[in-house]
């Protein structure tokens, strides 16, 4: 694993080992943060300490350390932490680390960062950051807004969370029901960013989408019962199965279309078939359900000529009467055109027109440009993949657009 790998690995583990004993959530990331900053630059350099998790908690102590002697600081702590954390339970910067228990306290940060004193929309942006380890820059594109726009976000977010004055536990199980929505979300979202990354070289972001079914392999042994936690899970196994067969030798974008089916990981598709089958059964369904489905109706097809599209069709229907989003509508219209040709498909996107959420990115163009060029329009094909890779910050995705549009013309 690289040092960035293992520093989103280590980080939620560091972060939910100082708040459970200090308390201090909003000073413990900025501690970690800082921990992080520093091993990122010298671990390269230096190499990577024995007890890589062990540093990264010596350090950010001592960063907790200083902020604690300062005047404003302590007197943040009696104010708001007293009764959880005197300056006895410090852990000397010295302090034999080897000593830190074990316990990985990731799920319980991550109902911490999902409290309803936060807004939605910042307990997604916060979690990605604590649990997810994502930059601030990743989950502004995340959420289609300027990086300036979601740092105050997030810092607001803890201050938030502070003031409500948080203990470092599981919630309840009334008010646990209540956050489970968002963190079913922000799951969701670390896995996307992972599966097809957002920007930068590489396609996929393993470390990412490991991590995701890791918490939601914790979420579902925790929730047995739950049937989107185990869409949720399920969505992501069928989905990642494919991971082996998504790229060529040089990273390049290989379409589901074009896959070598043979690659795709066969334990994956049983354990997540077997999931949403079983799920199905129990009683009420939901999106993450319906997603699964889908993605269970493409695993089970040994060719793509063999895809059941009329069912996909109707369970993209389902989906967007239970919960209507413009790339759901995108997806319905890929499934459409392979039932009713691509000018069905053409015309369902065209409802999109005035929607920004997709308007506003890569993936209206690459569709349409996909859709246009199964049409014989290649001339609209070309322009769309053209406007498609100028869209996307996917180097791979960019390359695979321009490599359409450049075939289109010869």
């Amino acid at each position: 694993m690289n040092v960035e790998g293992l520093l989103r690995e280590l980080a939620p583990q560091v972060l939910g080992f100082l708040a459970r004993r200090h308390g201090q959530f909003d000073l413990c990331e900025d501690a970690v943060q800082e921990a992080l900053l520093a091993a990122a630059q010298q671990w390269p350099v230096d190499g990577v300490p024995a007890n890589p998790r062990g540093w990264l908690i010596t350090v950010a102590t001592r960063r907790l350390t200083d902020a604690f002697r300062s005047e404003s600081a302590r007197r943040r702590r009696e104010d708001s932490v007293a009764a959880m954390a005197g300056p006895e339970e410090l852990v000397a910067p010295g302090a034999d680390v080897d000593e830190a228990p074990d316990a990985d306290d990731t799920l319980t940060l991550l109902f911490l960062c999902c409290h309803p004193a936060v807004t939605p929309a910042s307990q997604v942006a916060l979690t990605l950051r604590a649990v997810g380890g994502l930059t601030t820059a990743e989950i502004a594109r995340a959420f289609m807004v300027p990086e300036a726009t979601m740092a105050p976000r997030i810092s607001r977010a803890k201050k938030s969370i502070k003031a409500a004055g948080s203990r470092f536990a599981m919630p309840p199980e009334p008010e646990r029901a209540e956050r489970l929505r968002v963190v079913l979300q922000v799951l969701y979202l670390i896995f996307n960013e992972g599966y097809t990354a957002s920007s930068g070289e590489s396609l996929q972001r393993v470390e990412l989408t490991a991590e995701a079914i890791r918490l939601a392999r914790m979420l579902r042994s925790s929730l047995p019962d739950d049937g989107e936690t185990a869409g949720l899970l399920a969505l992501m196994l069928l989905t990642d199965s494919r991971r082996a067969a998504r790229t060529t030798a040089d990273g390049g974008l290989i379409p589901i279309d074009e896959q070598d089916r043979t690659r795709w990981d066969g334990a994956q598709i049983t354990e997540g078939a077997e999931l949403i089958f079983h799920t199905l059964q129990q009683g009420t369904v939901g999106p993450y359900q319906l997603q699964a489905a889908i993605a269970a109706v493409h695993a089970e097809a040994p060719t793509a000529d063999d895809t059941d599209w009329p069912q996909i069709v109707s369970l993209y229907l389902l989906l967007e009467k239970l919960a209507p989003n413009p790339m759901v509508t995108l997806n319905r219209a890929i499934a459409l055109s392979q039932v009713e040709g691509p000018q069905a498909g053409l015309d369902l996107l065209a409802t999109l027109e005035d929607d920004k959420n997709i308007t506003e990115t890569h993936r209206l163009d690459a569709v349409r440009a996909h859709l246009y060029e199964r049409a014989g329009e290649l001339t609209k094909a070309h322009d769309h993949y053209l406007a498609a890779a100028r869209r996307t910050t996917s180097l791979p995705e960019q390359r695979y657009l321009q490599a359409k549009a450049d075939a289109i013309t010869g």
